[in-house]
């Protein structure tokens, strides 16, 4: 049952290692934020420049659909990503694929500000831009898992909620810089200049961002957890069949869990930037402002309900929230209807409000549904496969719906659907047992405790 009770005697409590705890938060959450500002940028020009720059022969809406579909391969390529990383991340360890993932994200994410659009090169304009999304996603696909482990594997397992959520502060981080840039941009230039070369400009500062996200995880050394795991030997040897044979259950009930978080967000975040400007008339700087302060809650909103789910059920919080992020999302259109701005501020907040509670515990929620090794591999491949059916889909459902119906009410139906399908994944899933950790911290600071020994 989802509100079974939570309470484990984890017995005697393994030490923390403070200092590089804090080093791991860090290094998870600016690593995150740093990859997200990236995805986010391109979510966010998919809405507003790609359709004219990249596909200028489409009408309005069209273009916007072909523009979302390469936004989608970033989803359809996260897969590989988490086969191939999260796999590494169980063999060779978390803080080694983080580093390669945050070079991928950043090289691609500044060539794509240097590519020429379609008036230069004509169709290899849009064919080059697919590659870089599909690599941008690749990278994205290897991240998440490593960097929620980074994080959760220092702290104590019983406070699981609130350490992993350093990557889950990623995202919405991510998306205030991205945001905050191209709000800053068509602010301060003309319409013709944001789309000449302005939006460039937001592509090419992740060159600062990412070498000093780099900064930070080179300086970090890998996981206690991981640490033990690699001295005991009991680090699989096969993790992708391990996980498909021996962890199909876990699998399945965290990746129905992950499609409606994406969904709202998508809708929310993304969606909100084409229905606002195109069906309202709401000026695009106003839709970004909205954006940006739902994001700019998120920073406290997804710490805080972590922290809850550590207290209260987990998936009780998870459940409450998807719930009622799936009745906001019906009301969302009809408070925002009117074309009012201070509305459509509400409407976003509330509804990035409903997303951070379910993605607060997200992760603590997906990665406990694994043994310990083979979180890496399940996480990752749980995230990135989810993220083909929510996250890529979503916006794409929503333009289409949308271009076929001219209603929100297709797209409220849809969100529906959704929603029951992470409860599904919700009851299947299982509670948090802090103690699975225990055996690794107490060895890793036995070792530390003699290496110190005989140092002295």
């Amino acid at each position: 049952m989802i509100g079974e009770s939570t309470s484990v005697d984890a017995g005697r409590p393994a030490p923390v290692d403070k200092k590089g705890l804090a080093k791991a938060f860090a290094a998870s959450l600016t690593g995150t934020a740093l990859e997200w500002y990236d995805f986010a940028v391109y979510s966010a020009s998919a809405a507003l420049i790609f359709p004219q720059i990249f596909f200028p022969d489409s009408d309005p809406l069209t273009g916007t659909l072909l523009a979302f579909s390469t936004y989608a391969v970033g989803y359809v390529a996260r897969p590989i990503g988490g086969f191939v990383f999260g796999r590494l991340g169980d063999v060779i360890g978390r803080k080694q694929l983080l580093v390669i993932t945050l070079l991928m994200i950043g090289v691609t994410t500044f060539a794509i500000g240097l590519l020429p659009g379609y008036d230069q090169i004509g169709v290899a304009a849009p064919a080059i831009l697919v590659f870089l999304r599909f690599a941008q996603g690749v990278a994205v696909g290897g991240e998440w898992g490593g960097a929620v482990l980074l994080s959760s594997e220092y702290g104590n397992p019983s406070q699981r909620g609130f350490w992993s959520s350093a990557a889950q502060i990623g995202p919405p981080a991510g998306n205030l810089m991205a945001n905050g840039a191209l709000a800053g941009l068509t602010l301060a230039l003309t319409e013709a200049q944001f789309e000449s070369w302005g939006w460039r400009l937001a592509f090419l500062l992740s060159a600062v961002l990412v070498g000093f996200g780099l900064w930070i995880r080179l300086k970090l050394e890998d996981t206690p957890v991981f640490k033990a795991l690699q001295e005991s030997g009991d680090r699989a040897e096969a993790p992708i069949r391990d996980v498909f044979t021996t962890q199909a259950r876990p699998l399945v009930a965290a990746i129905l869990s992950r499609i409606a978080p994406d969904v709202i967000y998508a809708l929310f975040t993304v969606f909100s930037i084409t229905y606002g400007t195109q069906k309202l008339g709401f000026e695009r700087g106003e839709v970004l402002t909205a954006i940006l302060i739902g994001s700019a809650f998120q920073l406290g909103l997804i710490p805080l309900a972590g922290a809850i789910s550590d207290r209260i059920n987990r998936r009780l919080v998870y459940a409450v929230a998807a719930v009622g992020g799936v009745a906001w999302s019906a009301i969302f259109f009809l408070v925002i209807g009117g074309s009012s701005f201070p509305l459509l501020i509400l409407g976003v907040v509330v509804g990035l409000a409903f997303h951070s509670f379910m993605y607060g515990p997200q992760a603590a929620f997906v990665t406990e549904q694994f043994t310990v090794a083979l979180r890496s591999t399940g996480s990752s491949l749980a995230y990135t496969i989810a993220g083909v059916f929510g996250g890529a889909m979503a916006p794409l459902m929503f333009t289409w719906l949308l271009s076929k119906t001219d209603s929100w009410v297709p797209i409220a139906g849809y969100v529906v659907i959704v929603g029951a399908v992470t409860l599904v994944g919700l009851a299947l899933g299982r509670n948090p047992d802090p103690t699975e950790d225990e055996h690794y911290t107490l060895l890793a600071t036995e070792k530390a405790r003699r290496a110190t020994e005989s140092e002295a």
